[in-house]
C-alpha cells in the first residue's frame, strides 16, 4: 500500500492489471487519499465522504482524474472582449472561476471573482455539472472537452439566468458588478455606449461558452521584473487584463481582455529594451512637445538600425518597418475616444540579458528619478507614483472601431516598481497605469517557452 500511494494516480490502473492482488490492494482508501492530496491539493479530511457512500478512490477517478485537463487558465471566446477563467480544485469541487478586473478606474485594487461553474460528486455515479451564472443558484449544466486545450461549458436551464424586471434589470445589475454604478452615473456619452455595447453583446454568451487555455509567461533571472497579469487603464473601455511578457530584447504586453477597437489577444504594447529613454529634469517633463521630441528621436534611430541591418535583417524590416513607418495616408484619424491602443508582436527574439544589462546600467532614469505626466496628456487615474526606475521606448497599435486601420505608434514604457509600470500613448495623448494582479494560479505555467510562445501566436490569431 505505501509503495502503491507514492505512485501517480495515472498509473495505477495499469499497473493492477499486472496481478490480481495489485487489484485489491487500489481498493485501500489510503491510496487515493494520499493521490487526491498530493496530486491535487485536496487536504479536508476525504473520511466523511463514507456517509454519502462515495470513496477516495471515486473522488479521484470521477472527479479529480476525469476533469485533470480543465483545470489551470482558460480564455473565453466572448468576441474582442475575452476574459481570464481560473479553473481550480476547491474542496470536494471544481470550480471555474471568472476573474474580473477592479472597478474602473481603481487599477490597484484587487481583483474581483465570480464563479461561472462547479463539477461536484455526491453520489457513486459520475460527477454533476452545475451552471453558476445568474442570481437563482446552481443549475444544470454541461462540460464538453473538444481537445487537451479546448473545453466548453452549455447551461441547460438558461431560464435561470433571466430576472422578473426583464432585460432592463438585468441590465442594471451588471453595470452595478461591472462598473460599480449607474448609467446616470457615467455622464460619458462615448462610455455609455461602449458599456450598452459590451453587455449586449456579452450576454448573448450566456448559454455556451468555449475556452482556450493560456499560460502564465516564464521568468528568468534577468528579466527587468516578474512577468505575469497586469490590471491597466484603457480610457472609455475601462480595466483591462495585461499579461507582461519578456523575449529577449523586447517586452511585450499582450491583452487578456479586450474591446471592439482592440480585441483580447492582441499585443497592446512592445518595448525596445534596447533602447532607454533619459527623461528631461522635472519642469521640462511637463512639457509635451519635450517628450514628444525625445521618443520621435528615438524612433528614428530605431528606423537608421534597422535600415542599417543589411541583408541579414531584410525580412525583420519587410514586417516591421513598413508599418511603424509608412501609416496608410488613407485612413483618417478619429478622435481618441473612438480609438484603442494596442500593441504587434516583434519579430526580433533576441539574446537573453539585455534587459538585466540595461538595469545595471547607470541610471539615467533610475531609481527614485521624479515623474510627472507632461500637460495635457489624459489619465484615467490621477493616483499614479511620482517617481520611476527607468523609461524604454515602445511601440502600441490604436485602431479604429472593429479593429479596423490599426496602426503602430509610439510611446514610453515608464517602469515604477516591481509591481507598477505606465505607458503614454503620444499620438492619443493618453496614459495607462498598470498594476500586477497579485493571485497564485496553479495549472498555469507553460510546458516550456516554445509552448508559451506559440500560445500568444494562437491567441493573436483568433483576432486579427
Amino acid at each position: 500500500v505505501e509503495i502503491f500511494a507514492s505512485l501517480p494516480g495515472t498509473d495505477l490502473p495499469s499497473l493492477a492489471q499486472v496481478c490480481t492482488k495489485f487489484r485489491r490492494i487500489l481498493h485501500t482508501d489510503t491510496i487515493w487519499r494520499r493521490r487526491c492530496r498530493e496530486e491535487y491539493g485536496v487536504c479536508e479530511n476525504l473520511r466523511k465522504l463514507e456517509i454519502t457512500g462515495v470513496s477516495c478512490r471515486d473522488v479521484y477517478a470521477k472527479l479529480l482524474h476525469r476533469y485533470r485537463h480543465i483545470l489551470g487558465l482558460w480564455q473565453p471566446d466572448i468576441g474582442p472582449y475575452g476574459g481570464l477563467l481560473n479553473v481550480v480544485v476547491d474542496g470536494l469541487f471544481i470550480i471555474g472561476w471568472m476573474y474580473l478586473p477592479p472597478h474602473d478606474p481603481h487599477v490597484d485594487d484587487p481583483m474581483r471573482f465570480k464563479p461561472l461553474f462547479r463539477i461536484h460528486l455526491m453520489e457513486r455515479k459520475a460527477a454533476t455539472v452545475q451552471c453558476m451564472y445568474g442570481h437563482k443558484g446552481p443549475h444544470h449544466g454541461h462540460i464538453q472537452i473538444v481537445k487537451k486545450d479546448e473545453f466548453s461549458t452549455k447551461c441547460n436551464q438558461t431560464d435561470h439566468h433571466r430576472m422578473s424586471g426583464g432585460r432592463q434589470e438585468e441590465f442594471r445589475t451588471w453595470l452595478r458588478e461591472e462598473w460599480g454604478r449607474t448609467l446616470e452615473d457615467i455622464f460619458h456619452e462615448h462610455m455609455q455606449e461602449l458599456i450598452l455595447m459590451k453587455f449586449i453583446y456579452t450576454s448573448q454568451y450566456d448559454n455556451c461558452l468555449t475556452y482556450r487555455r493560456i499560460y502564465l509567461p516564464p521568468s528568468r533571472p534577468d528579466d527587468l521584473i516578474k512577468p505575469g497579469l497586469f490590471k491597466g487603464t484603457y480610457g472609455s473601455h475601462g480595466l483591462e487584463i495585461v499579461m507582461l511578457s519578456f523575449h529577449g530584447r523586447r517586452a511585450r504586453g499582450t491583452k487578456i481582455t479586450g474591446d471592439p477597437n482592440i480585441p483580447a489577444g492582441q499585443q497592446t504594447v512592445e518595448i525596445d529594451l534596447r533602447h532607454r529613454i533619459q527623461l528631461p529634469d522635472l519642469e521640462n517633463q511637463r512639457n509635451f512637445n519635450e517628450l514628444s521630441r525625445l521618443v520621435l528621436e528615438v524612433r528614428e534611430r530605431v528606423r537608421q538600425e534597422q535600415q542599417e541591418g543589411g541583408h541579414e535583417a531584410g525580412e525583420g524590416r519587410s514586417r516591421q518597418g513598413p508599418r511603424e513607418s509608412q501609416p496608410s495616408p488613407a485612413q483618417p484619424r478619429a478622435e481618441a475616444p473612438s480609438r484603442g491602443p494596442d500593441g504587434t508582436p516583434g519579430e526580433d527574439s533576441g539574446e537573453p540579458g539585455d534587459a538585466s544589462a540595461a538595469a545595471e546600467q547607470p541610471a539615467q532614469c533610475g531609481q527614485g528619478q521624479p515623474f510627472v505626466l507632461p500637460v495635457g496628456v489624459s489619465s484615467r487615474n490621477e493616483d499614479y507614483p511620482r517617481t520611476c526606475r527607468m523609461c524604454f521606448y515602445g511601440t502600441g497599435l490604436i485602431a479604429g472601431h472593429g479593429f479596423t486601420s490599426p496602426e503602430r505608434t509610439p510611446g514610453v514604457f515608464i517602469l515604477f516598481d516591481e509591481d507598477r509600470f505606465g505607458f503614454v500613448w503620444l499620438e492619443l495623448k493618453s496614459f495607462s497605469l498598470y498594476s500586477r494582479v497579485q493571485a497564485t494560479f496553479r495549472n498555469a505555467d507553460a510546458p516550456s517557452p516554445q509552448a508559451f510562445d506559440e500560445m500568444l501566436k494562437n491567441i493573436q490569431s483568433l483576432t486579427s
